[in-house]
């Protein structure tokens, strides 16, 4: 009894002491950068987000709501340096430009500053190694803020082999899609765009359309490229996303209603590939299965925190290849419900 008693004592005194004491968990206020951006290997513009942390007294939330909390404004010079190793062959200043569509969330929103360069990645660099340099100076502080990123090399496509020119998915096996890991790509997204032709009344005007039936995403081991990979997918699944993209839902410009009929076009295989930065920021913040839901902070970028890295699109088609769909599957589709009709000729 005396044990308990004593016990029960002492947690009183150090809850008593605790609720007496007074904490201050602000510390001394730091600047740190916090920068998102992609090369994205295909387009003509870049961007990056730049942002810096905050702290304050009060509600956080409070202060994401409000621009001065977290935007430098003009108080940046933003670089992009294009390298072929030591060698700087291009730079690019990267100029401001807000948007005005950001989603309502914890930070201020529609409106969002972002820094933006337009440049094409010439494209006989994806099988050069290529690096870019992204170098973000303070003009008040003179803090350098840097990270690099390679290019994704080209890789070559095994199945649908090269030069297919139509394609069914009315087997009732699975298929494969194979290819050959590119250098410094890690992450492959693979999917399927299917374009249709819609036509429109009262007017009758055409509409070129198309849907993504996205597979799983696979990995490769290392990023020095060649090694076989594959993605297995079940093609009877195709007429399941059709019935579930391809009718206009309540709300859209479009009403289903105006539809007079669909006709079959051709599909791509496309491959997303991120570079090894990319993939692991995201294996980072991907949800948790295990027990432990606390993960590490990961970032790449020098002197600040976040992600710079890049990303290649590949498709199977080309301007001589169109890969068209077969009889069996332009039949499956009439016999669906979705307005799909023959092609006249066919």
């Amino acid at each position: 009894m005396k044990k308990v008693l004593i016990l029960f004592a002492m947690v009183s005194m150090v809850l008593f002491n605790a609720c007496e004491t007074d904490f201050d968990v602000t510390a001394e206020w730091k600047d740190i950068t916090v920068v998102y951006g992609l090369i994205s290997q295909n387009d003509s513009v870049h961007y990056v987000k730049i942002n810096k942390a905050f702290l304050g007294e009060g509600n956080a939330l409070t202060y994401a709501r409000e621009a001065d909390s977290s935007s430098y404004f003009n108080n940046l010079e933003v670089l992009i340096i294009e390298k072929t190793g030591s060698t700087e062959t291009r730079r690019f200043s990267m100029d401001t430009t807000t948007i005005y569509h950001k989603e309502e969330g914890i930070f201020y929103a529609p409106e969002q500053v972002l820094y933006k360069a337009a440049f094409k990645v010439p494209s006989d660099y994806v099988n050069k190694d290529y690096t870019y340099h992204l170098e973000i100076k303070n003009k008040i502080t003179g803090k350098v803020i840097a990270a690099n990123t390679p290019l994704v090399h080209d890789f070559a496509v095994e199945t649908p082999r090269p030069g297919q020119q139509s394609i069914n998915f009315t087997a009732e096996s699975n298929q494969r899609v194979k290819w050959f890991s590119a250098k410094n790509g890690r992450r492959y997204n693979v999917s399927i765009r299917f374009w249709f032709d819609e036509v429109i009344g009262p007017g009758r005007d055409t509409l070129t359309r198309s849907i993504d039936w996205n597979f799983s995403s696979a990995k490769s081991v290392s990023v020095q490229g060649g090694e076989s990979m594959e993605l297995l997918y079940s093609p009877a699944s195709f007429f399941t996303v059709c019935k579930s993209l391809i009718p206009y839902k309540s709300g859209d410009e479009i009403s289903e209603n105006d539809v007079v009929s669909r006709l079959v076009n051709r599909v791509e295989f496309l491959f997303a590939v991120s570079g090894d930065e990319l993939n692991t920021y995201m294996e980072v913040n991907e949800p948790s299965s295990g027990i432990v839901q606390e993960k590490p902070d990961y970032t790449n970028v020098e002197n600040g925190i976040g992600l710079f890295s890049c990303r290649y699109l590949k498709s199977t088609e080309t301007p001589f290849v169109k890969m068209r769909i077969g009889p069996s599957t332009e039949e499956r589709l009439i016999n669906e419900n979705l307005k799909f009709v023959k092609k006249v000729g066919n």
